[in-house]
């Protein structure tokens, strides 16, 4: 049920919230702690705020009762922003945070780590290359859990705001 909620939502919703100028990073249909939650992540080139996300629940609301997606079973419908935070994983993402520093999760150990962090200097369909202090290290996607941008919130440290 959950796939076909999606489905018919990145069909026929994202297109919407598109034409609103959002880009629609994710739609997830899954039970939490208050039930089923329809969500839909945006982003766009200036962030979000939360006048983005009361625009684009209210552009969307009226169609998602005329689709019916759900059958008829309840969901809040949420419409957020993915955080700073968010995994990697669409060509958008990679393409922005490219020569930025990210974090990679194994699957499963290599050289007795799962976890690398390094520059983010090349990616594929099948690969994701990372340059850390001392070499390039490349990663077959399939055997990569998630990866993140890595935060520093101490980059701009010392500096002054003119």
């Amino acid at each position: 049920m959950a796939s076909k909620v999606k489905s018919i939502c990145e069909e026929k919703v994202s297109p919407i919230i598109e034409n609103l100028g959002y880009e629609v990073v994710e739609v997830e249909y899954a039970k939490k702690s208050d039930g089923m939650n329809l969500t839909f992540f945006i982003d766009h080139e200036n962030g979000i705020k939360i006048e983005d996300c009361e625009k684009v629940t209210k552009a969307i609301n009226d169609l998602l009762d005329e689709i019916n997606p759900t059958e008829d079973q309840p969901y809040i419908l949420n419409v957020s922003s993915p955080g700073i935070d968010r995994p990697l994983k669409t060509e958008r993402d990679f393409k922005r945070n490219e020569g930025k520093m990210i974090s990679i999760t194994l699957f499963a150990k290599v050289d007795g780590k799962k976890i690398f962090e390094g520059k983010l200097i090349d990616y594929s369909e099948q690969q994701v290359t990372i340059e850390t202090k001392d070499k390039k290290l490349s990663f077959d996607r399939e055997k990569i859990a998630h990866i993140v941008p890595v935060i520093d919130f101490n980059q701009n440290k010392g500096e002054k705001n003119d």
